[in-house]
């Protein structure tokens, strides 16, 4: 295992630690914005009862003359994104109490799969309330068919281990595909955070030079996975384009909504 492969998995493994720490810390999920007229809190329904919404809504008629404001949240993560890579991590971690490699390998495979439930959870269930259902709408069957029909076709063995081992690299090379979808249908691309993108991005860079190092010091090729991972690489390719495109916010409602803020936790 060469530095690349290593430095691949903890770039995955903080994306998905850093998406389940943005959900949690923000209690939410939604892709939506928070709209509220000074002295009116009837919109804030449903985002917290910790919040201070009264005090919030003042804080709007003080600062901003009864104008409407607007404070944006979170824009929506994909929940059928993240079912395809819990999915993916499922068939492709199957072997995990069969077939030992060292402890490296298997404490990563149990981490991953915890880490893909549990946002998972969050999203249908813990913040379910707040779940943008309207504009996560991508079929899903369009990917699970093909990719299905695929792995039994192009394959390495017709053992189930491995046609599922297959299925499960050709799924995680369109798993993004509902989120892509999801900010192509909205315009929005704040989807999730820079720093959670910058990690997507390094973990597939880092892999392509794992599979060039392994190349030319093992002289080992993997077709399938070399394949789906170049075409991985590409939507992620088009993931930051439409986040440098159509991810920039309104720097006027978003300064209000700090500056509101800042002023609030000032009172407290």
């Amino acid at each position: 295992m060469n530095v690349f492969r290593i430095l691949g998995d903890l770039s995955h493994l903080l994306a998905m630690i850093l998406l389940l720490v943005k959900i949690w810390r923000s209690k939410s999920c939604a892709a939506e914005s928070l709209f509220l007229l000074a002295g009116d809190t009837s919109l804030a329904q449903g985002y917290g009862a910790g919040f201070e919404w009264e005090r919030m809504a003042e804080m709007a008629a003080i600062q901003n003359n009864r104008q409407l404001m607007i404070c944006d949240k979170d824009r929506g993560i994909s929940g059928k994104s993240q079912i395809l890579f819990a999915l993916v991590f499922t068939t492709r971690y199957l072997d995990l109490f069969s077939n030992f490699i060292s402890i490296y390998n298997t404490v990563m495979k149990v981490v991953f799969l915890l880490c893909a439930y549990v946002t998972v959870y969050m999203i249908y269930w813990k913040f379910r309330k707040t779940f943008d259902i309207e504009n996560d709408t991508f079929r899903l069957e369009f990917l699970l068919v093909p990719v299905t029909g695929l792995s039994f076709l192009v394959n390495y063995s017709y053992a189930p281990m491995e046609v599922l081992w297959t299925f499960s690299i050709y799924l995680e090379s369109v798993a993004i595909l509902p989120q892509l979808f999801m900010i192509s249908k909205t315009g929005e691309a704040e989807t999730i955070t820079t720093h959670y993108l910058f990690f997507l991005g390094l973990y597939r860079l880092l892999y392509l030079a794992n599979w060039i190092r392994r190349y030319q010091t093992e002289n080992f090729y993997d077709q399938i996975s070399v394949v789906s991972g170049v075409v991985q690489t590409i939507f992620y390719c088009d993931f930051f384009y439409l986040y440098v495109t159509k991810g920039m916010p309104v720097g006027g409602n978003v300064a209000l909504c700090s500056q509101a803020l800042k002023s609030l936790k000032e009172r407290n």
